[in-house]
């Protein structure tokens, strides 16, 4: 007999997320109620909670075609796979390993793209054991019931101890549940940095091992980076595998190319100060009010890739550069070790025109005094050849004839 302990709960069921969010849970369509013949919730459990309009579902089309860079063009095409998704209902399981569920929170109070609306209506979310009701044996069935069906998006946050012990879910090894639902998922997204290469708990000493779903399951995974993973950049991914039914394009890393192809540095609103030689040289100061370069304050932007000054945070208002903190390099493998001292500068990135930052950084106001002072000089001089050869004009005033103190 299984000795388990067993939290009781009364039906499996996906509870209103958040009354202040638009989360667009409808009774008739939570695949919960509707896969398991569990009696649909009363009409007013779910005031405010509207399903997905005309109006959503073709804006929810829009974004997904402006994020893959489609146009729109791209708008019919997505509309079309939607809406073949939501009438097959593509299962998802979305497992949780070692995070703070700081994905989840990202994704469900997201309105701009609303990456719920996804999920929890044009698919089916199987599983997530943070924002459904159910919990212990009944949780774990809805579990098994999606394993066995198979063939599921398999969304996995957090990363994995490798070591026996230090990460458990219902007395089972976190890494044989991830390599038993790996096996069956038709793809494996991995959504923020600590499921992509371990994250924040992978630092230094590391004493679970952890690491991230493609390492310690031996598998291929779709790596979305950042902490939290950009929730636009999850609804875009999954709707171009909706829509061409393949994996993207990857780089080096596991990341869609797409998202992931230029640095911060590249993209940066605050580039051209970098260029000019403009930089912040202290929190609070003038220069930063000014939106000046933070690259001495320790932005590591030049050496991670990620499209965050594009897609930003908390319904695309702003991100962590554009709130005036310089970016700590979330989006990079090893990250929390790689950049330790996020507020000490990043070594070996070229100011242009000069030999490094390092040698630099400091002088490039000089250099740009020097350069402004050869530029006044050359001109002065220039001027005063051109006066040289140039014949001087007539006086305005004529000599005066004899006998009269007057000009003619």
């Amino acid at each position: 007999m299984d000795d388990t302990p067993h939290r009781p709960t009364k039906s499996p069921v996906i509870h209103q997320l958040n009354r202040s969010h638009n989360t667009n849970i409808t009774a008739a369509r939570n695949p919960f109620l509707t896969r398991f013949g569990v009696a649909p919730l009363r009409k007013d459990d779910f005031a405010g909670v509207p399903s997905l309009s005309r109006r959503d579902f073709v804006k929810l089309c829009g974004m997904a075609a402006a994020l893959l860079g489609l146009g729109s063009a791209g708008v019919p095409r997505i509309a079309d796979a939607l809406v073949t998704a939501a009438s097959q209902r593509p299962s998802v399981v979305w497992l949780n390993f070692a995070s703070d569920t700081g994905c989840t929170e990202a994704l469900i109070k997201a309105s701009y793209p609303n990456a719920a609306q996804l999920i929890l209506e044009i698919l089916s979310l199987d599983f997530h054991e943070t924002i459904m009701a159910a919990a212990g044996a009944q949780a774990e069935e809805l579990l098994e019931q999606a394993y066995k069906r198979g063939d599921y998006i398999l969304i996995i946050e957090g990363g994995i101890p490798t070591k026996k012990g230090y990460g458990m879910i219902a007395r089972r090894e976190m890494i044989d549940i991830g390599k038993e639902f790996a096996a069956k998922a038709k793809a494996i997204i991995a959504v923020g940095s600590c499921a992509t290469y371990g994250g924040a708990p992978s630092g230094d000493p590391n004493p679970a091992g952890l690491k991230g779903v493609s390492e310690a399951l031996g598998v291929q995974s779709i790596n979305l980076d950042l902490c939290p993973v950009n929730e636009g950049i999850l609804v875009a991914t999954i709707v171009d595998f909706l829509l061409t039914q393949r994996i993207p394009e990857l780089d080096g890393h596991g990341r869609p190319k797409i998202f992931y192809g230029q640095t911060i540095h590249d993209q940066c609103e605050r580039r051209a100060h970098f260029n000019a030689g403009r930089f912040v040289e202290r929190f609070g100061s003038k220069e930063e009010e000014l939106g000046y370069c933070l690259y001495k304050m320790g932005c590591k932007g030049p050496d991670t890739y990620a499209n965050c000054s594009k897609f930003r945070y908390n319904d695309r208002v702003s991100w962590c550069i554009g709130a005036g903190a310089p970016c700590i390099g979330c989006g990079e493998p090893g990250w929390v070790d790689k950049f330790a001292g996020f507020y000490e500068r990043l070594p070996g990135v070229k100011v242009p025109g000069l030999e490094g930052v390092e040698a630099g950084a400091d002088k490039i106001g000089i250099a740009a005094g020097v350069a402004t002072a050869a530029g006044i000089a050359a001109h002065a001089i220039g001027t005063a050849k051109k006066r040289r050869f140039k014949k001087e004009p007539p006086s305005e005033k004529a000599d005066a004839p004899a006998g009269t103190g007057k000009a003619r």
